[in-house]
């Protein structure tokens, strides 16, 4: 069973850096939040807004969502006393040791961007701001499910700015190369491995392409998989439930796909899926939502196509949901500003917090609105009325599930079991008790936020 948060031992720096994945734990025992006065109380109040959006990157589709969120400081800069500044961060190094250390040390962002996947981390170690002050009582409701993994006993931590579920990419030319057609689209895992057979041997370039690094990333993309067959990290009661069937056929569907060569063991063209499919190296990529936008600002003129995740047999469709938060961080010179500045941005039920959600999933990305009324008005203004969008909206999400929420020991476990089996040749069944292991001993003195 788990253990909730009542007469939890105060976080450390080394319990917040410990489970980062590789990054090197800092010795020392103080507690998290001794360093408090990071970048904005020495900068004489201006809140620092970490992001990851280029404003100067070659990439014209991440030129737009950085301007988004110029318009959106300015925009609050213009009306209110205490300033915004964005602070650029590398999505590598952000995702990486940068934000960790930075909290680590009391020098992290005033507001900052979250995924689902790690929202544990930083709530848990009492870096994440009640955001519920500052929300429009109808919000919650309007955010719906897609709220719920960012609440801890009825407050809001985190605010989705964005859904984006997964499916199947796949690159028409490869496919007529080798004599396929939409209807040789695959409902079967079987038929998706047939399929990628078929596009390595005839089409050329890799068949199938899955997530190679190490990460919450990959994570991410492989939980559908193990859904789809009944399985789970955890059952509903908390228990570890991760040795079973289905997490052994997911593992088992990676392994094979490397081991029989359809998919790669490194990503084509260092992970580009524009240059890898109009260059022939992909015929299939598992991607999200987001490459809609991609494709249309940076290919507009190349032929592809998307499908639902394949089910194994007995199996049921699912597929995974996540998106980036708006956060606001505890360790800043003012905590309150910095959670006003989230919910002004989008917790409001006024139209220009709505149209701000709507602009973002449907004018410079492609991804689901996280809130209803959004959803409403962006599907009325025909953000939704592309096929590749129809699709997205009406068949691929209504069978998503949020990525879950686990702390860096389980997500490590997990993403060792997947790198060990995927590539390194490990078994899947000693690597699926080896994994399970090392969660049920975890589990076993934890302290922190339901992860179910």
């Amino acid at each position: 069973m788990l253990r909730h948060g009542k007469g939890a031992v105060p976080p450390t720096r080394r319990r917040f850096l410990g489970g980062a994945a590789g990054l090197a734990a800092a010795g020392a025992t103080a507690p998290l939040l001794s360093g408090c006065g990071g970048p904005a109380r020495a900068e004489g109040g201006t809140l620092k807004f970490w992001h990851f959006y280029d404003e100067n990157a070659t990439d014209p589709a991440m030129r737009g969502q950085a301007k988004w969120f110029n318009a959106l400081i300015k925009e609050w800069n213009d009306t209110h006393d205490v300033k915004i500044e964005p602070f650029y961060v590398p999505r590598l190094a952000y995702q990486g040791s940068k934000m960790v250390t930075a909290f680590a040390s009391g020098t992290g962002p005033d507001i900052f961007l979250l995924s689902p996947g790690d929202f544990l981390r930083y709530q848990n170690g009492g870096i994440l701001a009640d955001l519920t002050p500052h929300l429009d009582k109808r919000t919650v409701a309007d955010y719906g499910t897609s709220l719920a993994s960012r609440m801890v006993d009825g407050k809001v931590y985190a605010l989705p700015m964005e859904v984006e579920p997964l499916a199947i990419f796949y690159n028409t030319p490869n496919w007529e190369k080798a004599g396929l057609s939409e209807g040789d689209i695959p409902t079967t895992w079987d038929g998706l491995l047939d399929v990628g057979d078929k596009l390595r041997s005839k089409g050329g370039g890799a068949g199938l392409v899955f997530e190679t690094d190490p990460g919450y990333f990959q994570n991410f993309t492989w939980y559908c998989w193990m859904w789809q067959g009944g399985g789970d990290v955890l059952d509903k009661n908390g228990n570890v439930a991760f040795d079973s069937k289905a997490t052994r056929q997911a593992l088992g569907l990676w392994q094979d796909a490397v081991r029989h060569g359809i998919a790669p063991r490194t990503k084509p063209a260092a992970g580009d899926h524009l240059s890898a499919f109009k260059a022939g190296q992909a015929g299939m990529w598992q991607s999200g939502i987001w490459m809609v936008a991609a494709f249309k600002i940076g290919a507009p003129g190349h032929k592809y196509g998307v499908f639902k995740l394949p089910t194994p047999p007995g199996g049921r469709y699912s597929t995974t949901v996540g998106g980036w938060s708006f956060c606001a961080s505890t360790q800043s010179s003012n905590p309150d500003a910095a959670a006003e500045f989230c919910g002004w941005a989008l917790g409001g039920m006024n139209q220009q917090s709505i149209d701000r959600t709507v602009s973002w999933c449907t004018g410079v990305k492609s991804d689901i609105s996280p809130r209803g009324s959004a959803l409403k008005v962006a599907t009325e203004r025909g953000g939704y009325d592309s096929p590749l969008m129809t699709e997205f909206k009406d068949e691929i999400f209504p069978g998503g599930r949020a990525e879950p929420r686990y702390p860096p020991v389980v997500y490590k476990a997990i993403s060792d079991a997947i790198q060990a089996t995927m590539l390194g040749g490990k078994g899947v069944a000693s690597e699926v008790d080896r994994a399970a292991q090392t969660i049920e001993a975890y589990m076993k003195s934890y302290q922190g936020a339901s992860l179910i």
